[in-house]
């Protein structure tokens, strides 16, 4: 097999306790024409005396400073620092399996460029996984597996951050790291979508996912959920909307609410439906609340739905396919 070098990019932040164990999954890879572009974002224990440790034993290694604040600018330090054809993120206190990137770099060879190599996730922890990041987790690896994974990107992130290569051009095309906009790792799956990168189905669990109460995704406000609407609501008026079309908001919870102020504060039109009698006919920000049958006068209407419970939403795509409309087409679920 033809083996090109593997840029591999590790922002990192106070994960001394976990850092040693991701290290050495990397250096245990079957495939091994690697570098690590490790870049410190401003560590106060000891994160950076190990990596410099590894560094001195290895040397497909590197250690860098964040010249910035933060991921992105971390991200975008390792990159400008990176010289391989195929780029990757490791998360910091994540695992490796051995086959990760000789099975990454075989996938992107066999299918060219234009094309994003992603792999299966598992979730581990000391005290055990709930069920929401198991449901997640599923989810996730039900779409990775047939490659499918943008059918469902405005419910959630649909490539998880540390599992996927792609190719350097390919990667430029998309901006690579450049948009300053959280949560960076959503924001850039959706440019992965917008310049139609194929994902390649992949049935192997190639990335252990590590979650712990302190780690950035659940303390950072960058992942806060106000965030990741906002990002949602930003591509699909980029990408999706038709404006020749009416457009239609579902719910009137909290998402619903904090969609339809945001399409208010945009200027953009919209309807919105729901269900609850206690809501229908009242005005939320200046916004009559309709019943959901008053779509029946409106065949051609594109939807957002922000209805979260399952029941509802199975009963909502019933609706939707009896009245032969399509989902990332007619109706688009933000949740």
């Amino acid at each position: 097999m033809n083996e090109p070098l593997v840029s591999v990019l590790i922002p990192f932040k106070n994960t001394s306790a976990f850092l040693e164990a991701c290290l050495q999954s990397i250096c245990d890879q079957q495939y091994k024409n690697w570098e690590v572009l490790a870049v410190n974002d401003h560590s106060t224990d000891a994160s950076r005396a190990i990596l410099e440790h590894f560094a001195e034993k290895d040397p497909r290694i590197h250690v860098f400073d964040n010249e910035g604040s933060g991921i992105i600018p971390a991200l975008q330090k390792g990159y400008k620092e990176s010289t391989g054809v195929f780029i990757t993120r490791m998360d910091s206190d994540d695992v490796m399996t051995a086959n990760k990137l000789r099975v990454m770099v075989q996938s992107l060879l066999e299918k060219g460029r234009g094309h994003l190599a992603v792999g299966q996730v598992k979730y581990f922890s000391n005290r055990g996984i709930s069920n929401g990041y198991e449901r997640y987790e599923a989810w996730l690896n039900q779409l990775t597996a047939t490659g499918n994974n943008y059918a469902e990107i405005y419910k959630e992130c649909v490539i998880p951050s540390p599992c996927w290569m792609i190719h350097r051009k390919d990667l430029d095309v998309c901006g690579a790291f450049d948009a300053n906009r959280y949560p960076e790792d959503y924001d850039l799956t959706f440019r992965f979508y917008e310049k139609k990168i194929t994902c390649i189905p992949c049935g192997l669990v190639l990335h252990h996912w590590r979650d712990y109460d302190t780690r950035t995704s659940r303390t950072s406000e960058h992942y806060a959920q106000n965030y990741f609407l906002e990002i949602k609501l930003h591509y699909f008026l980029k990408l999706d909307y038709d404006v020749s079309r009416p457009l239609v908001v579902w719910g009137a919870g909290k998402k619903g609410k904090t969609v339809a102020k945001s399409l208010i504060d945009k200027g953009v039109a919209f309807l919105w439906v729901c269900d609850n009698p206690l809501k229908i006919d009242k005005n939320i920000y200046g916004q009559r609340m309709l019943h959901y049958s008053e779509m029946e006068s409106m065949p051609n209407s594109q939807s957002i739905i922000t209805v979260a419970n399952e029941i509802s939403q199975k009963e909502i795509r019933t609706y939707f396919k009896s009245h032969n409309q399509r989902a990332m087409r007619d109706y688009f679920f933000f949740c």
